[in-house]
Parts: structure tokens; C-alpha cells; sequence
């Protein structure tokens, strides 16, 4: 075990998160078309919704499945490449499709605009104003991440600030008060790197022997148990795997040993008590846990204090700092790509 953080393009977009998040929220704005679809979508002119994406921004979606939901509007999420097989027919005159994709390129996309069939109403978020989704979109929201160098990270956060914006204004949340929400995701997300290093540090000493790692949470933070499982193997070479708390103990739970280690996040006040109960049995099973979430305990599992539409957002920076942390101890530069590439071709 190496035991050193090897610095690179990974951490630098890292860093870069805070200033990711300003610039898209300061671009955030009604484009034209918007109020007519969201008006449409609660007069039942558009009688359902849509949701898909590859990877990280199909995850990024599923607050906004839930908020959806919430409002009594249906909402399906399903990942691209199901989409242009035995699901197509969800795609219908009627139905408003929102699709995030940070390139705006992947191979899945382009196949799904050449498919869309016609009275399908499409919103699009992406990092790239240049791009085929952009170009063929009703309505369009840039996020303001940059260039990326490799794992999804700043285009990730930004594209959670993008959906939340959205979000707010189809569900009809008072958009004075979603934006001073969206104002503080910046601030908080800069506090907490701030002791990167020292979070890097701590994990290093409190994963050490760790051979598998589970994250776990219910509701939004479904978004961060997925992302942090996909970001985990492709930055730091190991084996991680996200999944709702109630599915773990469906199984996964009989593999507890002491080289298990499981991340839950806390998540709303709904699921906090199943959460805590669920951390506590990993550990008197045998098992390694820690909760993740704003609290007094301190240190890189401890979130920053920001309103409860950023949580998803928040969360990902300890997923982040286990990445660094896994990374350093196999003597890998975090987030190097030696298989992948940055945008996907090859179905």
C-alpha cells in the first residue's frame, strides 16, 4: 500500500467544484419555451414525463423523479439505452422528455434524437451548447462546468444545480427562494474542501484493509449511492456498489466481515431513523460503517449545513475525498483513465 495522494487532473476539477456550481447558478434563467411546456404539463395537454440519461446524469435525475412524483405528475426515469429498446413505447405524442447528458454526444443520445418520434416535447441539460441534444431540443439549460478531465464530478454537481432549477419551476416552487437555495450550494461545497487533504488523510487510516465498499440511502440520496458506486470504480480501481439501505439487507448483508465497509447517508428526516438503525447492524454484524450527513461527528463524512434541495449535491463530496483516499492507498492517481473515455461511443 502506497499511502500517498498522487495529485492530477481529477482533483483539480475537484476543486473547481465551487466555482462550477457559481457559474451555472448565475446562468440559471427561464429559456424560452419553459413556462409554456410547464403550463402544458399541469393543464394534462403533456400527460406524462420522461426522464433519462447515461451513467451519472441518468442519477442526477432521480430527485427530480421524486419531486415529479410528489406533485402527482407521472414520471418514468429510465436509462437511455432501455429507452431505445422494450420501453420505446413510453416515448408517445403527449410525453415530455427531459434528457441529461453533460456532452451532449454519447452514443445513446444521438440514437434516441434520431428515434424521437414527433409530438415528443424534449428538454435538455448539458455542459455543451455545441452538441447534437442542444441543437435539436424545445428547450435547453446549460450548465456552466467547463472542460473536464476525466471521472464526472464539477459536470455532475452543476448538472444536480441545473435539475434542481428545473425542478423548482415544474413543480412551481416561489423562485426567489429556490435561487437563494441554489446561491448557498457554492459556499458550502468550498467550505468543506477546504480540508481536503485533512479528509483524504483520515479516510486513508479509516479504510485501510477495506476490500469492498456498499454505499447506501433511500430517497434522493438513491442519487449518491449510484453515482459514488459508478465514480468509486472508475476513479479508484475498487470495487464499490450503491444501492437503497432496504436492498442491502436483502442479501448483501450476509457478506458483513471487517473488510466490508458501508457508507450510509443519513438522508431526510423520513429516512434518518431506518438509516442510523441500519449503520448500527452492520456494525454489531461484524461489519465496518459510518454515517454520512450534517452532524457533530465531524470530519470527511460530515456534511456541510446548506438547504435540504442541495443535499444531493453535498453528498457527493465524501464519495470524492473515499475516491482520493482508496486511490492513494493502491498508489493509483485517482480518476486516470487507462480503459474509458470521457464520452461513450460504443454501445
Amino acid at each position: 500500500m502506497s499511502g500517498r495522494i498522487i495529485e492530477g487532473p481529477y482533483l483539480a476539477d475537484v476543486l473547481e467544484q465551487p466555482k462550477a456550481l457559481q457559474n451555472t447558478e448565475q446562468a440559471l434563467a427561464i429559456p424560452p419555451g419553459l413556462e409554456s411546456l410547464t403550463g402544458r404539463l399541469h393543464q394534462g395537454e403533456l400527460t406524462q414525463v420522461v426522464l433519462t440519461g447515461m451513467g451519472s446524469s441518468f442519477h442526477a435525475l432521480h430527485p427530480l423523479h421524486l419531486d415529479l412524483i410528489g406533485r402527482g405528475l407521472a414520471s418514468h426515469k429510465v436509462e437511455t439505452s432501455e429507452l431505445l429498446l422494450d420501453q420505446y413505447p413510453l416515448l408517445k405524442a403527449g410525453t415530455l422528455l427531459i434528457v441529461v447528458s453533460q456532452s451532449g454526444a454519447s452514443v445513446e443520445i444521438v440514437r434516441l434524437l434520431d428515434m424521437m418520434p414527433r409530438g415528443v416535447e424534449l428538454i435538455a441539460i448539458t455542459n455543451t451548447a455545441q452538441s447534437p441534444l442542444a441543437s435539436r431540443a424545445t428547450v435547453s439549460l446549460f450548465t456552466q462546468a467547463g472542460l473536464e478531465s476525466t471521472v464526472s464530478c464539477k459536470t455532475y454537481l452543476a448538472t444536480l444545480m441545473a435539475v434542481s432549477w428545473l425542478s423548482g419551476i415544474l413543480c412551481g416552487v416561489d423562485r426567489t427562494a429556490l435561487r437563494k437555495d441554489l446561491q448557498l450550494a457554492a459556499p458550502a461545497v468550498s467550505l468543506y474542501l477546504t480540508e481536503w487533504r485533512r479528509h483524504v488523510e483520515s479516510l486513508m487510516t479509516e479504510l485501510v484493509g477495506a476490500r469492498s465498499l456498499f454505499l447506501t440511502g433511500r430517497g434522493a440520496s438513491l442519487a449518491a449511492a449510484a453515482v459514488g458506486g459508478l465514480i468509486i470504480k472508475e476513479s479508484a480501481h475498487f470495487h464499490a456498489e450503491g444501492m437503497s439501505s432496504a436492498a442491502f439487507r436483502h442479501g448483501p448483508f450476509e457478506m458483513l466481515s471487517s473488510d466490508v465497509f458501508v457508507a450510509v447517508f443519513l438522508g431526510n428526516a423520513r429516512a434518518a431513523a431506518l438509516n442510523r438503525r441500519l449503520s448500527d447492524d452492520i456494525i454489531g454484524a461484524g461489519g465496518r460503517s459510518r454515517l454520512i450527513g450534517p452532524g457533530e461527528w465531524g470530519g470527511a463524512f460530515c456534511l456541510p449545513e446548506a438547504p435540504e434541495r442541495l443535499r444531493p449535491i453535498t453528498e457527493m463530496l465524501p464519495v470524492e475525498m473515499i475516491s482520493f483516499a482508496l486511490a492513494a492507498l493502491k498508489g493509483r492517481e485517482a480518476g486516470k483513465f487507462e480503459r474509458a473515455s470521457k464520452i461513450t461511443t460504443v454501445e
